[in-house]
């Protein structure tokens, strides 16, 4: 019988919608409790398999909270419809391996977030806002810890003391070889530099067979690739920089509603991660708990755990545009420089001489940001732009004729 005390005053119509969305809300606490029942039942890694049980636990008592509602507000007892395994034996699931399974789950979690925030807004019944609260904070931390185990990750260092930090400074250093660090605008300047030379070449090449190397029209169209090309790489790469940023500081904001909404869910959920990811649960608990005395060092960290990554790692938007578009341009003058002088054939046997030599030099030059040698990063580029010249080029004349 339900307790008369949570009987608040609802309208018939109004509590017989709200019981639905309770309803659709235990079905999927329920589901997602099998589902990851199942899974660790079937899962041959100890840790993997106690993080499944876990979030097992966890959804189940969701479901509970969502039928304690239901009860109260006069509903009947919820009875489960779906499979004893949840969406574990999906077709879609077991054709794509544990993995994918996985990833589909955490794109549920995702969904189901999502869909519980929509509620908030929905339901005008505090005690089901409450749990909605509750119910939003612990999955967002299902989440994370459904990437951890994807990715089967470490958890990342919490801002250091200022002696730690420091000597991880020299530690770094020393193994660097006392070399300096790569600024972030280095790689968008030397792709930048790649784009505007691979695109302003592959235009004057064609552009060379179809005139015959005609100057005029040579320096027409690569001056106009240019300036297009380097107007391209530079809004693309402010965008990408400035989305970086927008997305981190989003989940900051979310990570800092879930810890305000129930901190204590938020330590226990992010411990249990450290805890899946091989960390001793004593010291996964003195980890978050030294985390906790700075709420902003904890929801920091919460926010660097889900994208894996800080802010001061971030590319900053106005370098990364004027990198990249300085740098197309610079690249893409080079293969036109020669019809500034000459014209004709020669014109064209020079631009593909000093492109090429471009090419190589932008090869090796990426040997800044990749492990790769520098004369093996040089030959594979100068192949790539001669093989685009020469199609463009054969292209260009077959244009010309017609």
């Amino acid at each position: 019988m339900p307790d008369p005390i949570a009987l608040d005053p609802i309208a018939d119509d109004t509590r017989e919608r709200l019981l639905k969305i309770l309803e659709g809300n235990w079905q999927a606490e329920m589901r997602g409790c099998y589902t990851y029942k199942t899974l660790a039942e079937r899962e041959s890694n100890p840790q993997r398999r106690r993080a499944l049980h876990l979030l097992a636990t966890a959804e189940k008592y969701h479901a509970q909270l969502w039928a304690e509602r239901i009860r109260a507000l006069g509903g009947t007892e919820p009875i489960y419809h779906g499979p004893q395994t949840g969406t574990a034996d999906t077709l879609a699931n077991r054709v794509g391996g544990k993995d994918l399974v996985l990833r589909r789950i955490e794109r549920d979690e995702s969904r189901a977030t999502a869909r519980y925030t929509r509620q908030l807004h929905e339901l005008e019944d505090e005690p089901s806002i409450a749990i909605l609260k509750e119910v939003i904070a612990s999955v967002q931390e299902h989440h994370q810890m459904l990437i951890d185990l994807i990715h089967d990750r470490r958890p990342l260092a919490p801002a250091f003391p200022e002696e730690a930090q420091r000597a991880l400074a020299e530690l770094t250093a020393a193994r660097q070889g006392d070399r300096p660090g790569t600024p972030d605008w280095i790689g968008d300047a030397i792709y930048g530099v790649n784009d505007g030379l691979g695109a302003i070449f592959g235009i004057v090449s064609g552009v060379s067979g179809a005139t015959m190397g005609n100057s005029k029209f040579v320096l027409l169209s690569g001056i106009a690739g240019m300036i297009a090309s380097a107007l391209s790489m530079g809004s693309g790469a402010y965008l990408s920089a400035k989305s970086e940023r927008e997305i981190f500081h989003a989940e900051f904001a979310r990570e800092r509603d879930a810890v305000a909404y129930n901190e204590s869910k938020a330590r226990q959920i992010l411990s249990l991660s450290y805890q899946a990811r091989g960390l001793p649960a004593e010291e996964a608990d003195r980890f978050v708990e030294y985390l906790a005395r700075d709420k902003e060092t904890f929801v920091r960290t919460l926010a660097q755990e889900r994208l894996n990554t800080t802010e001061e790692r971030l590319r900053r938007p106005w370098n990364s545009a004027l990198s990249g578009a300085l740098s197309t341009a610079i690249g893409a003058s080079i293969p036109i420089l020669p019809f500034f002088f000459l014209s004709g054939i020669s014109a064209v046997i020079w631009a593909a001489i000093i492109s090429l030599a471009a090419h190589f030099a932008v090869g090796a030059a990426k040997s800044l940001i990749t492990i790769r040698s520098w004369w093996s990063s040089g030959l594979e580029m100068t192949a790539i732009g001669a093989i685009e010249g020469v199609v463009t080029y054969a292209i260009g004349l077959g244009i010309g004729r017609l």
